[in-house]
């Protein structure tokens, strides 16, 4: 393993984990400025977009992880705020990011499923990278195994699955990416990441030690479930209402 403080500026250490989230959010920010440009859209609508969801990704993944482990921060503001410490969920993260975008294309009057499968074929691509950081802190793996590719985590042979999720995701954004010039409806990336996300995120959660729980299930299968539900729920609307002239 690597150490996880990348450099120190004026006292203050910098993790690796940042850096990397911050690697991966510029260079797929660049892709979906790329595809917005593919459609007629200006760049200045997902720098914008960027800007003010950014903060709230934040926000929505540590209330997110915060809730669901109340137990260990009530009762300490100072602790819930310390992101330092680690404690940010993806899926709150994602949760705010949709809602972020959802009220910037009505005030923008930007079309939001257009704008979604703008975003939806960068998002696996950055999780993609951003699961390396947790590579750095040592965290995000699974269970003990005698695989060739386990790793050593305090002295046992785990699942990394971190790089499971990170193979996963960078799967689909080559799926996405290939798909979106030719995509039929507004809507079917954006569905079709939810699903396919999901299935992946749903099986590796099961191999994971560090689960958030909820009544004694893991809270990340159970979102990914309705995830899924959601995706076919939206591709099949979308595929009747949201038809993209030839």
């Amino acid at each position: 393993m690597i150490n996880p403080i990348a450099f120190t500026i004026l006292g203050i250490q910098v993790r690796w984990y940042g850096v990397i989230i911050t690697l991966g959010l510029l260079i797929a920010g660049y892709i979906a400025m790329k595809n917005a440009r593919y459609i007629g859209l200006k760049d200045d609508y997902i720098t914008d977009y960027v800007l003010w969801a950014m903060p709230f990704c934040i926000i929505g993944a540590r209330l997110y992880y915060v809730i669901f482990e109340w137990d260990y921060y009530k009762g300490d503001f100072f602790k819930i705020i310390n992101i330092r410490e680690g404690g940010l969920a993806i899926h709150g993260g994602l949760i705010a990011g949709f809602l972020v975008a959802y009220f910037y294309t009505k005030a923008k009057k930007i079309n939001f499923m257009q704008f979604a499968d703008i975003i939806c074929v960068s998002i696996p691509l950055g999780q993609s990278i951003g699961r390396w950081g947790n590579f750095t802190n040592s965290e995000a793996y699974g269970t003990v195994t005698n695989l060739p590719w386990a790793i050593n985590i305090n002295g046992q042979m785990v699942h990394p699955t971190f790089l499971y999720e990170s193979i996963w995701n960078f799967v689909l954004f080559i799926f996405l990416y290939r798909l979106f010039k030719k995509r039929k409806f507004n809507g079917q990336i954006i569905s079709l990441y939810m699903i396919i996300y999901s299935v992946g995120r749903f099986f590796i959660e099961g191999l994971r030690t560090d689960s958030l729980m909820i009544l004694g299930l893991k809270t990340a299968q159970l979102v990914s479930i309705s995830l899924i539900i959601l995706g076919v729920a939206v591709y099949v609307y979308a595929s009747k209402n949201n038809r993209i002239s030839d």
